[in-house]
Order: structure tokens, then C-alpha cells, then sequence
């Protein structure tokens, strides 16, 4: 049995490292999509491109436009002179915003009145209209609370009492835990390994065994003294080793080339990829039964992963969907997977953490691989 298992491997190991568009599967995809996510996709807004558009004139207006400067998160790209002006910026998306200070603004302040300052925002991409209205709504209370404190001091000169230096204060001082630089590329690439391990070990085990049903060998190969059994490790073993391999290369990658950090066990990590793998060794298994042609098996492997990814949580939050959609994304081994790498990654999170979603990758690999071994023994009969 262990001479005929080695000759099947060895086999398969040369026929995916003869055919020059496996080789590049093997390399190519996982660079590619860990480029495009490093670098190309990247939600931060670390300058934002604003207008300022000052009606009032006054020192008052101009303390507020150094708080927005000095915050060092925007750039004023344009000072326009006429509401004209400045919808022309918005519309052509020059800008990303505009200040509006309202004529009287420096009036209202000394008369400790109400006012207010006017944020517009183009809502084209939401994801950064949030952040610049976060941040303008950040220098404006910066500014309110120099306001509020000089009122106080004054009220208190006025009244000839002493000003306490060492006034009572109330301060805000965030922490944010496991990516305290707020980087969307730390959130993104550990995402890469998820996807990568899809869509390289369904794939090639797809394909590795519709191509022998497609050339003919398949026949041959069920005549020969291998067993069902052997002929089914021997397909998939090679596929785990590649996994793994990719699985080194994009970490490799993602900590030498992106700083990404790294908190976890590099051990469960292997464990986590061994189960998931297990589960794209079973669908591919499953796919192979049902495609006849190496085409056939290309678009079910695409209609399969494509929904899987986008209900991962990958790019969007599972909480955010509908309900609906929520309950469904329990059948996805990628969303349990994936917060697993996310955890092992940015949090350290070991298994006294992660042993739900580690139960339910194993629950998913053991039940599909066993469904499609049987689908596809019975194939072979």
C-alpha cells in the first residue's frame, strides 16, 4: 500500500509541476492578491482633501482653520469664494469635504450664543465621508473646549477670583486594542491566506481530477492495482502539501513586506489551515463527481468560492447584512476560518478563545470530506 500511495504522489507532484499554468497557480495568485490587498486596497484616510471656505473672517475662524491644520489629517486644497465655487468642487470630487464658517460665527462666540460651523461632505464613498466627518467633528470640539475654557478663566478674572491652575479636567484617551495604528491593510491581508487556501486547493483538486477524466487516464488508473482509497489520498495528499506551502509564502510575505503583526501560535495557525483544507479537499472531491470537462469544473469551483468570500466577513461585516443573511453565513467554513487567522494574528487569541470555530472547521471538513470520498468511491465502482 505505501509503495503504491508513493507512486500516485509522486505522480501527481509531477504533473502539476509539468504543466506550466500550474506552476503559476502556485506562485502567482497568492502574490497577486497579497499585492493587490497590501497595497491597492487600503480604506484609511490619512489626509483628507478638504476645502475651507471662511464667511466670517475673524481670529475666531481662523483659531478653528489652525486646529484643522495642525491636526496633521487634512489638506486644504481650496479656499472658494461663492456657494457656486464650492459645489463645483463637490461635484467634480476635487475635494473631500468643505468647511463652511457661517458669517457672524466670531459674533456668536463673544456673545456665548449658539453657532455653528457647516461640514459638507461628498457621500460617494462612504467609508471616507465618515472618517472626515469624525475627524472635522474632532478639531471643531477641540476648538469648543479652548472656547469654553477661556469663557471660564475670564468669568473668573471678572470676578476677581483666583484662577485655579489645577482646575478639575475631564480627558478622553482612547486605546485601541490589537492594531492601535488603525490599519486596514493589517485587517485585510491576514484575510489573503483564507482566500488563497480556497482557491488554490479547490482548484487544483478539481482540476488535477477532471483532467484525468477528461483525457482518458482515469480509466487506466482504475485498472491498475491502486485501490479506490489510494487513489483518492494519493490526489488530495499532494494538494495539502501545496496548501501549506502557500500558506509559508503569504506569511512569509505579509510579515517581511507588510509588517503585519503576528500575536499568535504559529502551530494552531497550521492546525486551523489543516481543517479548512480538509473541507476545500472534500468540495473539490464533490465538484470533480459532477464536471465532466476541466471547463465545467472552472465555473462550479467560481460559483462556489466567489459567494463564500463575499459572506466570509472578508471585506464586509457579517453584522452588517441582513439577518437573513447572517443565519446563512453559519454554513460558510470561510467566515470561521477566517476569524480564527484574524484572531491568531491581531489578537494572540489561543484556543481557549478560538475552540468554536476550530470545532465547527472540523465538524465541516470530517462531513464534507466523508460525503464527497463517498460520492466519488462510488463514481469509480
Amino acid at each position: 500500500m505505501r509503495q503504491r500511495l508513493a507512486c500516485i504522489i509522486r505522480k501527481e507532484f509531477r504533473q502539476v509541476l509539468r504543466n506550466p499554468q500550474m506552476r503559476a497557480m502556485l506562485v502567482l495568485p497568492p502574490l497577486i492578491q497579497l499585492l493587490v490587498f497590501g497595497y491597492a486596497v487600503n480604506l484609511d484616510v490619512n489626509h483628507a482633501q478638504i476645502a475651507w471656505m471662511d464667511e466670517d473672517r475673524s481670529p475666531q475662524s481662523r483659531e478653528l482653520l489652525s486646529q484643522f491644520e495642525g491636526s496633521g489629517l487634512f489638506e486644504i486644497l481650496a479656499t472658494p469664494q461663492s456657494p457656486a465655487e464650492m459645489q463645483r468642487l463637490l461635484d467634480t470630487s476635487t475635494v473631500d469635504g468643505v468647511i463652511r464658517v457661517l458669517p457672524g460665527f466670531a459674533r456668536d462666540i463673544e456673545h456665548g450664543t449658539s453657532t455653528g460651523v457647516q461640514i459638507l461632505l461628498d457621500g460617494t464613498d462612504s467609508n471616507s465621508a465618515q472618517l472626515v466627518s469624525a475627524y472635522s467633528a474632532q478639531a471643531i470640539g477641540r476648538y469648543t473646549t479652548q472656547v469654553v475654557a477661556q469663557r471660564q478663566r475670564n468669568r473668573l478674572v471678572a470676578a476677581g477670583s483666583p484662577v485655579a491652575n489645577n482646575a478639575p479636567r475631564i480627558s478622553a484617551e482612547p486605546r485601541v486594542w490589537f492594531n492601535p495604528e488603525l490599519k486596514s491593510r493589517n485587517y485585510f491581508v491576514p484575510g489573503v491566506i483564507v482566500n488563497i487556501l480556497m482557491l488554490v486547493t479547490l482548484s487544483l483538486t478539481t482540476m488535477a481530477i477532471v483532467r484525468e477524466k477528461e483525457i482518458g487516464t482515469m480509466e487506466q488508473l482504475m485498472v491498475t492495482p491502486i485501490r479506490p482509497f489510494e487513489l483518492i489520498l494519493g490526489k488530495t495528499l499532494p494538494f495539502v502539501i501545496i496548501g501549506f506551502w502557500d500558506l509559508i509564502l503569504v506569511m512569509a510575505a505579509a510579515l517581511l513586506i507588510f509588517r503585519v503583526p503576528f500575536a499568535g501560535s504559529f502551530g494552531l495557525l497550521c492546525f486551523a489551515s489543516f481543517l479548512f483544507i480538509l473541507t476545500n479537499l472534500g468540495a473539490g472531491l464533490l465538484i470533480s463527481t459532477v464536471s465532466k470537462t476541466q471547463q465545467q469544473a472552472n465555473m462550479a469551483t467560481f460559483l462556489l468560492f466567489q459567494p463564500f468570500m463575499m459572506l466570509s466577513g472578508f471585506s464586509f461585516p457579517i453584522r452588517s447584512m441582513p439577518e437573513a443573511i447572517q443565519w446563512f453565513t453559519y454554513i460558510n467554513p470561510m467566515r470561521y476560518f477566517l476569524e480564527v487567522v484574524r484572531g491568531i494574528f491581531l489578537k494572540g487569541s489561543g484556543i481557549d478563545i478560538l475552540w468554536p470555530n476550530l470545532l465547527a472547521l472540523g465538524i465541516f471538513g470530517v462531513l464534507i470530506l466523508s460525503i464527497s470520498i463517498a460520492r466519488f468511491h462510488k463514481t469509480l465502482e
